[in-house]
């Protein structure tokens, strides 16, 4: 613990000048006292969920100058949706996206409270808070990664994540103010961001170092402290490139589960070992490439190998969720990474 007791109320006004002459401009937020629009701040929040702001600002612009408003995204076809969500990862962010922009133009607007906001599809705790305080000025304690380390140092939290989430969260609300709760949550992310970032924290320059345990006791690198990470399952599976005229066949992934809803390649399982030609679409000459695509997901690796086949004619029937796309437009189809990946291995050749 610091050499004083830390006083709570100290924490506040000395992080909220530092906001306001240092924190980031971002395109969803509003400085100078102005309420943001909701629909802004709920879009940003969704899409900063396991991405960087560096990805997001550039998807957050096309994404507004698009669909300005929640009543216009709610609007927008599912398909369309997808494509414009591609390459931003975590895709039932975007089935739960639309979902909730359909349910807040059918109500005439997002409710205030936490409560009444997670009661809409996609939106759990954080999220509710965020748009809560960010939006409405309403009371409400953000945790967030960045929030998280910044409390752990403040506090000499030694409690491991995950675990100690409900502690950290205890002790973001004993600094959270009543006053301009929206920028303090939006402050604690910038400070984590910018100065108390998670190898070489800029101590010197915090505003709230003055308070600060980890600092005190010289560690503050060592905090959050993590639980050991167990390594990811490793699986295989086959993506199928079949051609006909210049064009390539994709289908639409079921709604649900990983990658719902979205176009890709045909493929068939994903198992821990090669599943080879398993699953494979129509009666062709198929050739494996020998370098299968790598991607990450949150909870598996999986190296996706290629079989390439070309048809002289195109099958006369293909079920409602295929279709014959023309390889030169392949890039406005919105395939998830992984399968772009795939798919760069035989446009690469």
């Amino acid at each position: 613990m610091p050499a004083k007791p830390l006083d709570p109320l100290s924490i506040a006004p000395a992080l909220l000048a530092w906001y306001d002459a240092h924190g980031r401009e971002l395109p969803w937020r509003v400085k100078g006292g102005a309420r943001p629009d909701p629909y802004r701040v709920w879009l940003s929040e969704v899409m900063l969920q396991q991405t960087t702001v560096a990805t997001v600002r550039p998807r957050f612009a096309d994404f507004v100058a698009r669909w300005p408003t929640v009543q216009a995204l709610a609007t927008a076809e599912d398909a369309e949706l997808m494509a414009a969500w591609a390459g931003l990862g975590y895709y039932a962010r975007a089935r739960n996206l639309l979902a909730c922009a359909r349910a807040v133009a059918a109500r005439g607007g997002f409710p205030r409270d936490e409560a009444g906001l997670r009661d809409l599809p996609g939106i759990g705790d954080y999220t509710a808070a965020a748009i809560a305080a960010i939006a409405f000025g309403e009371r409400a304690v953000v945790v967030d990664g960045n929030v998280e380390r910044v409390v752990t140092r403040l506090f000499a939290c030694a409690d491991p994540l995950p675990a100690a989430k409900p502690v950290i969260r205890a002790l973001a609300d004993r600094i959270t103010p009543h006053q301009r709760p929206g920028d303090f949550a939006q402050a604690m992310m910038d400070l984590g961001a910018m100065l108390c970032t998670p190898r070489g924290p800029a101590c010197a320059l915090c505003p709230i170092a003055f308070a600060c345990a980890a600092k005190a006791d010289g560690t503050p690198e060592r905090y959050p402290v993590k639980a050991a990470k167990q390594g990811k399952p490793q699986r295989h599976g086959t993506a199928f490139w079949l051609e006909h005229a210049g064009r390539v066949l994709l289908v639409q992934r079921p709604p649900k589960g990983l990658l719902g809803g979205m176009r890709a390649l045909p493929t068939g399982p994903w198992s821990p070992a090669p599943p080879g030609l398993a699953g494979a679409p129509a009666p062709a000459r198929w050739t494996i490439r020998p370098t299968p695509a790598r991607h990450v997901f949150t909870h598996f690796r999986l190296d996706l190998s290629l079989a390439v086949a070309t048809l002289a004619e195109a099958p006369p029937d293909l079920p409602s969720t295929a279709a014959w796309w023309p390889i030169d437009a392949l890039d406005s189809a919105g395939l998830p990474t992984v399968f772009a990946k795939a798919a760069a291995l035989r446009r690469e050749e």
